[in-house]
C-alpha cells in the first residue's frame, strides 16, 4: 500500500464549541456528522475558523481559533451521553482525536483574505464555509499556521 498524502482542512465552528473541543482533544463538524470526520486521516492538518463567538446568535468574530493535527485514524461516536440541539433533538456526535497546538493563538481572517487561495478563488468565498468543513491548500494552511504561531501582541 502506498503512502497517503497529508491533507489540510478548515473546520467552521463557533468559538465556544471550538474551545470545548480543544479542551477535550477532539474535533467534530456539522453537528457531529460521521461523513465529515471520516474525511480526515491521521496526521492531516486542521484549522478551525469561527465566524461567531457562540451559536446561534453570538457576536461576529471571523477568526482562526485553533490549530492541530489528526492524532489517529479512529472515528468514534461520543460515549459520554447524548447531546441536545437547540431544537431539543438528542444525538451522539461522531468525533476525531486531535493533537492541538497549545502555542497557537487566534487571529483575524481580515488581513489574510487577499493572500489565501480559498478567499481569492471567488468573490463569494464565504459561501463555501457554510459546508462546515473544506479542504485547504498547503499554501493556505502554512500561511494561517504561521500567523497563529507568530507572537501575539493582544
Amino acid at each position: 500500500m502506498g503512502v497517503v498524502a497529508i491533507r489540510f482542512w478548515l473546520g467552521v465552528v463557533q468559538r465556544d464549541h471550538v474551545l470545548h473541543g480543544v479542551a477535550q482533544g477532539i474535533a467534530q463538524f456539522n453537528h457531529g456528522s460521521k461523513a465529515d470526520v471520516s474525511r480526515l486521516r491521521e496526521a492531516d492538518g486542521l484549522i478551525y475558523y469561527s465566524p461567531r463567538v457562540s451559536f446561534p446568535d453570538g457576536d461576529v468574530l471571523r477568526e482562526f481559533t485553533a490549530l492541530g493535527r489528526v492524532a489517529d485514524d479512529s472515528v468514534y461516536q461520543a460515549a459520554d451521553g447524548q447531546m441536545t440541539t437547540a431544537t431539543g433533538d438528542t444525538f451522539r456526535p461522531w468525533r476525531r482525536r486531535i493533537d492541538y497546538d497549545r502555542e497557537a493563538h487566534a487571529v483575524s481572517i481580515r488581513p489574510l483574505v487577499g493572500t489565501l487561495d480559498f478567499t481569492t478563488s471567488s468573490p463569494n468565498w464565504g459561501y463555501q464555509l457554510r459546508r462546515g468543513l473544506i479542504e485547504l491548500s498547503r499554501h493556505d494552511f502554512d500561511v494561517i499556521r504561521a500567523q497563529m504561531r507568530a507572537p501575539s501582541y493582544r
